[in-house]
């Protein structure tokens, strides 16, 4: 088995924006990152975003607010940003406390400036497969791997483990726009074992540390792991058993350094074209 790598992706991706902003001369593109509470795993995202958009010639913002804030609080600091006419992007850390409508906020951000495709209309392009708006930036980094790893993808049978609106769903519909024959599965799929091992593309995105092994991936099946959790000796895994599926599978991402070195690129990519796009810059074919 073969291991993809999502620095070489990552890589092409941001060597394309640096060279793009140069190019161009353009102000340089402002992502604005809103942070609510000390949650582990949004301040990780929020340091390797930071760290992507600094590498490209990206500028940011961190805006942190406690996680008690209160609605209206919170909505006034979202609505300052939303309107702020330097700010191209807007990464929002989820999920949010309870006390915050989540749904409600999702219909609010503009737009233009919704970067990470959680706004109804920019799911509705992902939906009907058009052109415009963005796509959930893991999901589209799935795609970025594939393509960069010249796996073809019409007429294949890809099978979703998970059907989140972050990742599952909006993924299905990127791999159906590019003629694959999707089946999504979840937890209360039957044979979800068997369906997997008829998958030549199969994505792990169940949220179930190494839930998936050598039961579940067909012969030469190309293995995309989206899950990332921490173990109680404090190392990193995924989704998907490594080891166990090194004897069946042709190709896999490993966890860390796969699809989440990926997606902050992606994430640089749409704040870049945001930004051209509110300067009048015609937005090139970039990326890998």
């Amino acid at each position: 088995m073969e291991l993809i790598k999502g620095s070489a992706v990552a890589a092409s991706i941001s060597k394309s924006i640096s060279e793009t902003i140069e190019k161009t001369g353009m102000i340089p593109p402002h992502l604005a990152i809103i942070r609510v509470g000390e949650k582990a795993d949004d301040i990780s995202y929020e340091k390797s975003a930071i760290k992507r958009m600094d590498k490209v010639g990206i500028h940011h913002t961190v805006y942190t607010m406690e996680d008690t804030v209160s609605q209206e609080e919170f909505l006034k600091v979202f609505d300052q940003i939303n309107q702020d006419p330097k700010v191209d992007g807007i990464l929002l850390l989820r999920p949010l406390p309870s006390q915050l409508d989540e749904h409600l906020i999702e219909r609010r951000i503009d737009p233009e400036k919704d970067v990470d495709g959680i706004g109804p209309v920019n799911m509705a392009h992902v939906y009907t497969g058009t052109q415009m708006g963005y796509a959930p930036c893991t999901a589209e980094a799935v795609m970025k791997i594939l393509h960069h790893s010249g796996i073809c993808i019409t007429g294949k049978r890809a099978v979703v483990i998970g059907r989140s609106l972050v990742i599952g769903k909006p993924l299905a519909m990127l791999l159906i726009k590019e003629n694959a024959t999707v089946t999504v599965c979840h937890t209360k799929t039957k044979q979800l074992e068997e369906t997997c091992r008829n998958a030549e593309i199969l994505i792990a995105a169940a949220g179930q540390a190494e839930m998936v092994n050598e039961k579940f991936v067909g012969k030469d099946a190309v293995v995309i792991d989206v899950g990332i959790h921490v173990k109680e000796d404090k190392t990193m895994c995924g989704d998907v058993d490594l080891e166990s599926i090194s004897s069946v599978a042709a190709l896999a991402t490993p966890v860390p350094g796969g699809v989440g070195a990926v997606t902050t690129s992606v994430l640089a990519e749409h704040v870049l074209f945001a930004a051209m796009k509110k300067q009048g810059i015609k937005s090139p074919d970039l990326g890998a």
